[in-house]
């Protein structure tokens, strides 16, 4: 079986291999001379090991920066679950096939959004958060109303994951909240092709 160990303790055993092999050559020389001029690089581990070049203790993606941005990430969670709730209510209840079938989508869409925001705070925190939403799932306006109601939902979604995305230092996040902001604005798109279908009808 492959052996799985992570790469420092590799690091560490190929080291004393080296010095009983070759007790007076380095087998590391840069590795060493950094680790010496510089004291801010930890050059090894807790256990006393030799870690690798370059690792850290805090890691560059869903770390400190992430923790940074957890409140703006569970309203994000809070946001998706309501509208997956509301998009599913008129993927039953949407007047059309094609609105339905695209309700539905939508609502596939963010309920994807809600648990990718939620794997991220637990990948932050190591805490999970599952937040129970409560929505109301008709509209009592009329369906054109709604519509008019879902897209600017939409675009301001797709905007509030850009900015999110333009503060974060985090570059994993920013990666998310580019894909999602994406994803809003297209869900902004087909409802506004839908509802011009519906305005000329």
């Amino acid at each position: 079986m492959e052996d799985k160990r992570n790469s420092a303790y590799d690091y560490a055993c190929c080291e004393r291999v080296w010095r009983r092999v070759a007790p007076t050559e380095n087998p590391y020389p840069n590795v060493r001379e950094e680790a010496e001029t510089d004291p801010s690089d930890t050059a090894r581990t807790e256990s006393g090991e030799l870690s690798l070049p370059g690792a850290q203790s805090d890691p560059c993606c869903m770390g400190t920066a992430a923790v940074e941005s957890i409140e703006v990430l569970e309203g994000f969670v809070r946001d998706e679950l309501a509208a997956r709730k509301m998009y599913l209510s008129f993927s039953r209840c949407a007047p059309t096939q094609e609105a339905r079938r695209m309700f539905y989508a939508m609502a596939c869409d963010e309920g994807r959004h809600a648990r990718e925001l939620m794997a991220a705070i637990y990948l932050a925190t190591g805490e999970t958060y599952c937040p129970r939403v409560c929505t109301e799932q008709t509209c009592r306006d009329g369906y054109c109303a709604c519509l008019r109601r879902f897209y600017h939902e939409e675009a301001c979604g797709g905007y509030n994951y850009f900015r999110a995305g333009e503060e974060t230092l985090d570059y994993c996040l920013e990666q998310m909240f580019t894909n999602m902001s994406k994803d809003e604005y297209r869900h902004a798109r087909q409802i506004l092709r839908l509802l011009s279908k519906t305005l000329r009808a």
